[in-house]
């Protein structure tokens, strides 16, 4: 516990039989955490079955395969479930170190904010880390329209890596949003929309084959998506369209 609050890591896993057991191991190291919940989406390898026998954890599994976002929201309504005060979302393909958990829960616990985000760009070591040229260039060119578009100065909006507090995932609306990749972005620009401040925390990561990636053609969807998200954003701030998306007030 941390002061007296919960922390739910939550894990959205595809397929991660391979990392899933070294990413778990670093969340418990952390002695922060008081539950893990994992949510396999009809992984056709042993996910769930590492899972089930991994120590403070908690799993799901979707009947069949959902997507990326719809992954994510049964990840929050069960950690809300589980009277989780503050969640971390960390994907289980060990790219992103558990090692900055004590931050993010010292950062949403101390009331200062609501969402926390592990960013790949701050310190510039991305490209170092690994991160394939093509994929920074098209990450700092999304982030700088939608930055553009939506007022903010996030420096990305693509990280697998987030912190909330409860009060914040209550007042979304996660159900008006995409059950695929885009689910991320829609999610941030909500967050944006009701007035948070969202804070980042510089996040070294890991690249190598077991780490989960979309492809080229998927990415380039993806990139659409965004755009999309953030023109729909201004427009509704211009009082010049009605968005499902932004239906909440400040």
């Amino acid at each position: 516990m941390f002061k007296g609050k919960k922390v739910v890591v939550v894990m959205p896993a595809y397929n991660a039989e391979d990392t899933l057991e070294k990413t778990h191991a670093e969340v418990i190291a952390q002695d922060y955490v008081d539950l893990i919940i994992v949510v396999d989406d009809a992984s056709d390898h042993r996910t769930i079955e590492i899972a089930r026998g991994l120590p403070m954890t908690w799993t799901h599994v979707h009947g069949s395969n959902m997507g990326y976002g719809r992954n994510q929201k049964t990840c929050y309504a069960l950690a809300l479930e589980h009277g989780a005060d503050i969640v971390i979302m960390i994907h289980p393909d060990y790219q992103y170190t558990p090692m900055l958990i004590p931050a993010f829960v010292s950062m949403i616990g101390s009331g200062l904010y609501h969402c926390v985000l592990g960013s790949r760009m701050l310190g510039g070591k991305a490209i170092k880390d690994g991160m394939p040229a093509w994929r920074y260039v098209s990450n700092r060119a999304l982030t700088l329209v939608k930055n553009i578009l939506i007022g903010a100065k996030l420096s990305e909006y693509h990280t697998g890596y987030r912190g909330f507090s409860r009060e914040l995932l209550q007042r979304l609306s996660l159900e008006a949003n995409s059950d695929d990749f885009i689910f991320d972005n829609q999610m941030l620009a909500q967050i944006l929309w009701l007035g948070y401040t969202v804070a980042e925390v510089s996040c070294p990561t890991r690249y190598f084959k077991e780490a989960s990636s979309i492809n080229f053609r998927r990415s380039v969807v993806y990139g659409f998506g965004c755009l999309k998200t953030a023109s729909e954003y201004r427009l509704a701030k211009m009082n010049l369209i009605s968005s499902r998306l932004f239906c909440n007030g400040r």
